[in-house]
């Protein structure tokens, strides 16, 4: 196997067959020693979070499938901490979309003069670069069609997948106690047929769940949940 990216969370390798193999890491984004799902730098390490991670992902992705939902997910190695995924390609350099159901995190901060913390949001679809020297900025519909990323009606198949896969995740959430205030979603074209699929992870270390107006952990998360 060949080693084609190294990135913050996992490391991203090409197989013989045309699949990738992505070896799940035990660092989480944040800053300052804080886990921070939203941030664009590895802000500490937790020996079992990938593991925990990889867990998780397998749990939601396999449920997905099940659903009828695209995703790149074809199985998981929990002792070698491992997933096989097919390839496929990104917009552009990658966009982040997030799912918000509460004002939290980068939301909060941008928008506070007008919305309180904590706030109710209706599945609130979010759109960003994926661009660390500029802070991942968020993009309009507009902006993605006329860059070239994504059309106006790939957006609305983007947004419609993220509601949708956001819901059956806060529905699972909730089934054990837990509300999901947002979480980030990454999407790509699948190589085979170029349909819009849903890429990369679905873990603790990228949204951000509650219990009893307490924030639960990624550790602690898969706990819960599994």
């Amino acid at each position: 196997m060949d080693l084609v990216y190294t990135g913050k969370t996992k490391d991203v390798y090409a197989m013989e067959d045309s699949c990738y193999l992505l070896k799940f890491k035990d660092d989480v984004t944040g800053e300052n020693g804080v886990f921070d799902p939203g941030s664009n730098t590895v802000g500490l390490t937790i020996e079992g979070v990938g593991k925990s991670g990889l867990r998780l992902t397998k749990y939601f992705f396999e449920k997905l499938n099940e659903s009828g939902i695209p995703t790149h997910y074809i199985d998981a190695d929990l002792e070698k901490v491992t997933m096989t995924v097919k390839k496929a390609t990104l917009f552009g350099e990658g966009l982040e979309v997030i799912c918000r159901y509460r004002a939290v995190g980068s939301f909060l901060r941008r928008y506070e003069k007008y919305v309180a913390d904590g706030q109710e949001l209706d599945a609130f679809v979010e759109v960003t670069l994926k661009d660390d020297e500029r802070n991942d900025p968020p993009i309009t519909q507009d902006a993605l069609d006329m860059l070239g990323l994504l059309s106006k009606t790939e957006y609305e198949v983007l947004k419609n997948l993220t509601q949708k896969i956001g819901n059956i995740i806060k529905q699972e959430l909730a089934k054990k106690g837990l509300e999901l205030y947002d979480i980030k979603f990454e999407f790509g074209r699948i190589d085979e047929d170029y349909h819009i699929a849903l890429i990369d992870e679905i873990s603790g270390g990228n949204m951000r769940a509650y219990q009893n107006g307490r924030r639960v952990e990624p550790l602690e998360l898969e706990k819960l949940m599994l």
